[in-house]
Formats: C-alpha cells, sequence, structure tokens
C-alpha cells in the first residue's frame, strides 16, 4: 500500500510516499480502508521536528490522524463493526499515519461515519471537533456562558463555533474581515475582525476562552476573562503567573480520540446543529501542496486527501 512518511526533518520536501507492507489487525483492532483523510497543523509540526519533545518517534514516522473509509478487515474480540461498514475517527498522533491506503484503528478511535455525510466530510471532524468539545468539557462550558474562540473560521475554530452553539453559548469569534459572514453563518452571536480592532478592548467578563493562536494573542487573553474563567489553549500551555495573577483557570488541550464523543458528534450531524466544513480536496500525491496551505494558517475550514 502507498503511505507517506517521513525519514528526516524538515519542509514539505521531506514528504514522501512510500510503498509498505499493508498491516494486518491484531486483536482488539480494525483495518480500515482510507478514503479520504484530513490535514492538521499538528501535522506539519510534526514534519518540521517541532514536537519532538512531546512524543519520541524513530523515522521513518507516518503522518496524518483522521480518517474516514471502510472497514476491510476485524481482529479477534472486535464486535462493534464488520466488514464493509463505513467509519469515521482519527488516531493518536503518537501513532499516525491516516495518510495512507490502509490504517489500524483501536477501539476508541472511531465510530460508524454518519449517513449525511461523504466521506471528505466525514474526514474533516476528528481532531476538530474533538479539541474543541474536550476544550468545552475541561472549561465546563454551558448554556448562557460567554465563551471567546480565537481564530473562528479555521478549522478547529469552525467546529468550536458551532459546538459552543450546541450547548447554548454566547460565542464571540475573531476572525479576518473576509471571514466574518462566513463566521456568522456558522452561528456566533458577535464576530470581532483582529486587524482592526483589539479584542480586549470589546470584550469583557468571558466565561472561557478557547485559544487556538498562543504567542501574544493569548497574553492579551488573560484580562478579558472573569475572575474563576477558563482559558483553555490548543496552542501553548497557558502561563501559570498569569492565571494567578488573574484568578483564573487554565490548561491546554490535545485531542484524544474517543468514541462516545464520536457518536455523540453523528448525532449533532444527523440533528444539523454541526456540519463540517471542507475548504480544498487533493489527491494523497499533492500532499506537499496540501501542508503549504495547512501553514499559511489562512485556510477556512479542512483541507482533505484523497486516496483515489
Amino acid at each position: 500500500m502507498k503511505a507517506v512518511r517521513i525519514h528526516a526533518f524538515g519542509g514539505p520536501e521531506v514528504l514522501q510516499i512510500d510503498e509498505v507492507e499493508t498491516p494486518v489487525p491484531q486483536a482488539g483492532e480494525v483495518l480500515v480502508k482510507v478514503v479520504a483523510a484530513s490535514v492538521n497543523p499538528v501535522d506539519w509540526k510534526v514534519r518540521a521536528g517541532y514536537l519532538q519533545a512531546v512524543f519520541q518517534q524513530s523515522f521513518p514516522i507516518a503522518l496524518g490522524e483522521d480518517f474516514a473509509g471502510t472497514v476491510a478487515a476485524v481482529g479477534a474480540d472486535v464486535t462493534d463493526v464488520k466488514v464493509g461498514d463505513e467509519v469515521y475517527g482519527s488516531i493518536p498522533v503518537v501513532r499516525g499515519g491516516s495518510y495512507a491506503e490502509y490504517l489500524i484503528a483501536q477501539a476508541g478511535d472511531y465510530a460508524l461515519k454518519p449517513k449525511s455525510l461523504d466521506f471528505a466530510q466525514a474526514a474533516s471532524l476528528g481532531v476538530a471537533a474533538l479539541t474543541a468539545w474536550q476544550a468545552f468539557d475541561t472549561a465546563g462550558l454551558s448554556a448562557g456562558q460567554k465563551v471567546l474562540i480565537h481564530a473562528a473560521a479555521g478549522g478547529v475554530g469552525s467546529m468550536a463555533v458551532q459546538l459552543a452553539k450546541a450547548r447554548s453559548a454566547q460565542v464571540i469569534g475573531t476572525a479576518s474581515a473576509r471571514n466574518a459572514e462566513f463566521v456568522k453563518g456558522l452561528g456566533a452571536d458577535e464576530v470581532i475582525d483582529y486587524a482592526t480592532t483589539k479584542f480586549e478592548d470589546v470584550v469583557k467578563d468571558a466565561d472561557v476562552v478557547f485559544d487556538l493562536m498562543g504567542g501574544d494573542t493569548q497574553a492579551r487573553s488573560y484580562g478579558v476573562l472573569k475572575r474563576g474563567g477558563w482559558l483553555v489553549s490548543a496552542a501553548q500551555p497557558p502561563d501559570a503567573a498569569q492565571l494567578q495573577a488573574y484568578g483564573l483557570h487554565g490548561q491546554m488541550v490535545g485531542m484524544r480520540p474517543d468514541k462516545a464523543q464520536f457518536e455523540a458528534l453523528t448525532a449533532l450531524i444527523e440533528a444539523s446543529k454541526v456540519k463540517p466544513i471542507v475548504e480544498t480536496i487533493l489527491p494523497l500525491t499533492d500532499i506537499r501542496r496540501a501542508h503549504e496551505l495547512s501553514q499559511t494558517g489562512r485556510t477556512r475550514g479542512k483541507i482533505i486527501l484523497t486516496m483515489a
């Protein structure tokens, strides 16, 4: 089978499509014939070598977490799916390998694909939706609370806006002027153009900030929260001294696959409360182009790779 791997850290040029053995599922595992996979920022950060301190892997390293496809084989003790079932999900970044014609998924990595979605749409969901879901669970976001979502037009941000509205929260998003109507269309109550307005000048007493930017954006976010509020970040750990100074809670979140959350997400999709946002679909052979697009930080929704 064909699979994208890297044999050294570097730019998009280190991405290679290798011919490798098709894996065989062991007990509790499922072999998925991948139809589509999505590109996430964590993928190019792994490729570039930025995450070496987080996990240790030896070369070659397989890339990709999100997938959608059909069950090709099941190992012993697998009873929740059968050969031919359509599934979607994500595998942890430390296992990687959804940029491939086949992958091994373990219990919790997948759920049955929503019937209303095609494979490309389903492949867009995993990391983006569950990162937001788990961030809001961490912060205890509930009905009536005010949440500020940075980079609200991106892959995670666009899911976060919809999931926050599904919890009946008051949603404020930051985005560029060209994406303002798009973010409002996802359900945001207010959109702040970060190029013309400092969000800290207009947002006060937020219950939750969901930070997808880090750096200066995170540094300016502590002051918009009420005491006891939460700063959850998928970009960098919140500063402990700042949290203490402002009387806040904070945590960095990273997506972990969760079958129950995938199934709950499916229910929201089938109820038309959440929709996937796919901007670009490329063949696996254009993997370098896909990473270049992701690294611009200007994509609206998700970049999808197809295996056909």
